[in-house]
């Protein structure tokens, strides 16, 4: 392995932009992730909160550095409650203050359970050009046992309005080890997921997170030798089908990998707006390397919005009103915070992307490497290193290593 003696500047690297949409109808007992159910009378305050998000994005442009915004991902919550009327103001608003590329990708999450015809039309004329089902199963009783406010049949008709939409780029968001799931179940599931011809399916095991309705009462899962023989039969079945694994839970047909989580696996920049969003920002000039977080509860995100267009910019909580935390990652992180995203990827990553996004020389890891690859965890091609099929399965023992 050809280790060069010293770090190269830190890079600044491609930059995507995340929007948080933090409502949704109804919580499911699994998530973890920054959702509310929609209280009170009337419709969702999407005109304040596209405000908002344009309003937030303005205090972040700095971080921008002036590079081209390759990907967009709007995510939830249930991102398809607002209006297609709300995604073309904010999508204009957007590219007001930013240099979309030539071929961005703008993904919109969509629960099944708000999918209509028209609206999904006009999603795709507001200039979003990729979907993401999160249609979980197709089986009745597990959508139930998952809390889901659709049915198996929504489903379907989610997927088929959305191609009618003219949808030419369709995720399909598919869990597997579901309540008492069965191998053969769980293969049902996927096939049919198979079935409507996906360009990128993300399929993966129910965990079980803490601060969720299953942490407190855990539903009963299948047992681990079952769990195995779901994921080898299929694995086995999406190779078969055309759908290339790219990362852990990622598959896609040849040249339709999601660029968004791409750029985060590859350690690229991404601004985030909305509440609870995160943000990873490089500024080679101070040598440093930022998360963000903003404001986690839609109602204090909201209440900063009218603060911050209420007031003087000269104050520092108004200069930055929507933030929660920022800070930068200390070197000793880097490593693993790297090598947690890049060693998810089936291309794994080089040696020069390592030292240039980091900033770190790489050299500190190279016997790691090598114990690691001599137990057939990683493998070596000149600069290039990246995770074996056995270390795909013990993923976590891998990054420990680095530690």
């Amino acid at each position: 392995m050809n280790t060069p003696p010293e770090a190269r500047t830190l890079a600044l690297p491609p930059l995507s932009l995340y929007i948080h949409v933090p409502w949704c109808v109804r919580k499911c007992p699994y998530c973890d992730f920054n959702s509310h159910e929609h209280e009170g009378e009337g419709g969702l305050p999407e005109d304040d909160y596209v405000t908002a998000l344009l309003d937030d994005l303005q205090h972040d442009l700095g971080y921008a550095q002036k590079r081209e915004i390759l990907s967009i991902f709007i995510g939830g919550g249930t991102p398809s409650l607002l209006s297609a009327n709300a995604y073309d103001r904010l999508l204009n608003g957007l590219q007001k203050s930013l240099t979309f590329s030539s071929d961005i990708e703008i993904t919109l999450e969509a629960n099944p359970g708000t999918a209509e015809r028209e609206k999904f039309a006009d999603y795709f004329s507001a200039g979003i050009n990729r979907l993401s089902l999160g249609i979980q199963s197709f089986d009745a009783q597990q959508l139930k046992n998952l809390g889901r406010i659709h049915d198996q049949h929504d489903a379907e008709r989610a997927i088929e309005f959305a191609r009618q939409a003219g949808f030419k780029r369709l995720n399909l968001d598919l869990m597997y080890g579901l309540q008492e799931q069965t191998p053969d179940a769980a293969l049902a599931d996927l096939r049919k997921a198979i079935s409507f011809a996906p360009e990128h399916l993300s399929w993966y095991q129910l965990t079980i997170e803490p601060n969720t309705a299953f942490y407190k009462h855990t539903p009963p899962l299948p047992p681990e030798d079952a769990l195995i023989d779901m994921q080898d039969a299929g694995l086995a079945l999406l190779q078969d089908s055309g759908l290339f694994r790219y990362e852990i839970s990622a598959f896609a047909r040849e040249g339709e990998a999601s660029r968004h989580n791409l750029n985060y696996w590859r350690f690229g920049d991404y601004l985030g707006i909305g509440a609870g969003a995160h943000a990873k920002l490089t500024e080679p000039h101070k040598n440093r390397i930022l998360r963000l977080r903003k404001r986690k509860q839609p109602t204090h995100y909201l209440q900063a919005a009218s603060h911050s267009l209420s007031q003087a910019s000269s104050n520092l909580l108004v200069r930055y009103p929507y933030m929660a935390d920022a800070s930068p990652i200390e070197a000793e992180d880097l490593p693993v915070e790297f090598l947690l995203n890049a060693l998810r990827l089936r291309e794994g990553f080089t040696i020069s992307q390592f030292e240039s996004l980091t900033g770190l020389p790489f050299g500190r890891h190279t016997k790691r490497v090598e114990s690691l690859q001599h137990q057939g965890l990683l493998t070596v091609d000149g600069e290039r290193i990246s995770t074996t099929a056995r270390g795909y399965q013990f993923l976590n023992s891998v990054l420990e290593a680095f530690l």
